[in-house]
C-alpha cells in the first residue's frame, strides 16, 4: 500500500502570474473625500457661484426688455446703474434707500420677537411636565408647514370682508369697522407677524437645543444663593448661551432681510409702500420694471451690504469671546 504525502501550503511554489497582467489600481484614501465632494461642489457652482456672476455681469449692461431676447446686443453701461442705485437725491435711489429702512426695521423688530418668543418658550419647556410633549410639537408645527401653504392661509386670514381676523376683532367689539390688513399702513404690521410667526419656532429649537448642553446643578446653586428666575435667566441661561445666540442672530438676520418668500406671496408682485422690503423691491424693479441692469446692481449691492455686516459681527463676538 503506497502513501502519498503533500507538502505543505508554504512549501508549494506559488504559481506565476500571467503575463501582461497588471494589479487593480485603487483610489487613494487621500483623495475619496474630495470625490464625495464633488457633486456637492458642482451644485454649489450650478446653483449659486454661476448666478452670482451672471448677476454680477448683468449689473453694468444697459439690459432692459429690449435687450432681453439678446444679452449680447446689451449696450456697456459700466458703474452706471450703481450710480443711479446708490444716488439717494435721485428716484430710483431714493425708493431703495426708503425700502432700506423698512427692511431693516422689519428685520430688526421680526429677530428680535424671534429670539424672545423662542428663549421663553426654550426656558418654559426646560422642567418636564404633563403636556410636555404636546406643547413641543404645537410650536414647531409653523416650522415644519410648507411656505407657501402657510402664508397662502395667512391670506385668507387678513382677508378684509370674510378673514378670521376681522371676523374676530368685530365680534368681540375691538374696532367698529373693518380695517384693511394687507394694504395701507397694517400691512407692514400684518407681515412682521406672518414673518415671527413662521419663524420662532427655529430659534426655539437651537436654544431649547443649547439648554440641554446647561448642568443642572448651576440652576440647583443659583437656586440655593436665593436667585429668583429673572436672576437666574441673566446669571446662568444666557451667558451658557452666548454661542448658540451669536449664531441665531446672524442666520435669522440673514433669513429675514433677504426674505422674499413672505412678503410676495402675502402681498403679491407688488407690495404696499409700508411693507416695501428690499426683496420685493428688486424684484419689481428687475420683472415688472424691465430693467434688469438695476435690478442686478441693486442685488449686488445688498450682496456686499449683508458681506459687512456679517463680517463685522463676526468680528464683535470673536473679541468679546476672546475678552471673555
Amino acid at each position: 500500500m503506497v502513501t502519498t504525502t503533500t507538502a505543505p501550503e508554504e512549501a508549494r511554489p506559488s504559481t506565476p502570474r500571467k503575463a501582461g497582467r497588471k494589479p487593480k489600481s485603487r483610489l487613494p484614501r487621500s483623495k475619496l473625500p474630495y470625490l464625495l465632494l464633488l457633486p456637492a461642489v458642482a451644485l454649489e457652482l450650478l446653483v449659486h457661484v454661476i448666478p452670482m456672476v451672471v448677476g454680477v455681469w448683468m449689473s453694468v449692461l444697459e439690459l432692459t426688455q429690449f435687450q432681453i431676447r439678446n444679452w449680447s446686443e446689451a449696450p456697456f453701461a459700466g458703474l452706471d446703474n450703481y450710480r443711479a442705485t446708490l444716488d439717494f437725491n435721485g428716484p430710483v435711489g431714493e425708493e431703495l434707500l426708503h425700502s432700506f429702512w423698512v427692511t431693516v426695521l422689519y428685520t430688526t423688530l421680526s429677530v428680535g420677537l424671534c429670539w424672545l418668543f423662542g428663549l421663553f418658550a426654550a426656558v418654559f419647556l426646560q422642567r418636564p411636565f404633563p403636556g410636555r410633549s404636546l406643547l413641543r410639537t404645537l410650536f414647531l408645527t409653523p416650522y415644519a408647514l410648507p411656505v407657501y401653504a402657510a402664508i397662502i392661509t395667512w391670506t385668507f386670514i387678513y382677508q378684509r370682508d370674510t378673514g378670521l381676523l376681522n371676523e374676530l376683532l368685530t365680534v368681540t367689539g375691538l374696532v367698529d369697522e373693518r380695517p384693511f390688513w394687507l394694504i395701507g399702513p397694517n400691512s407692514f404690521w400684518a407681515l412682521l407677524v406672518v414673518s415671527v410667526w413662521k419663524q420662532w419656532p427655529f430659534a426655539f429649537l437651537c436654544i431649547m437645543a443649547g439648554l440641554q448642553n446647561v448642568p443642572t446643578e448651576m440652576y440647583e446653586a443659583a437656586a440655593i444663593d436665593g436667585a429668583g428666575f429673572w436672576r437666574r435667566l441673566k446669571d446662568v441661561t444666557l451667558p451658557m448661551l452666548r454661542p448658540v445666540n451669536q449664531v441665531l442672530v446672524l442666520v435669522l438676520f440673514l433669513w429675514t432681510f433677504n426674505d422674499f418668500n413672505t412678503p410676495f406671496v402675502l402681498f403679491g408682485g407688488s407690495a404696499p409702500e409700508q411693507a416695501d422690503i428690499i426683496s420685493i423691491h428688486i424684484y419689481r424693479s428687475s420683472f415688472i420694471t424691465w430693467n434688469f441692469g438695476q435690478g442686478s446692481a441693486m442685488s449686488v449691492a445688498l450682496l456686499l451690504f449683508l458681506l459687512l455686516v456679517t463680517a463685522v459681527y463676526l468680528l464683535i463676538t470673536n473679541r468679546r469671546r476672546e475678552h471673555a
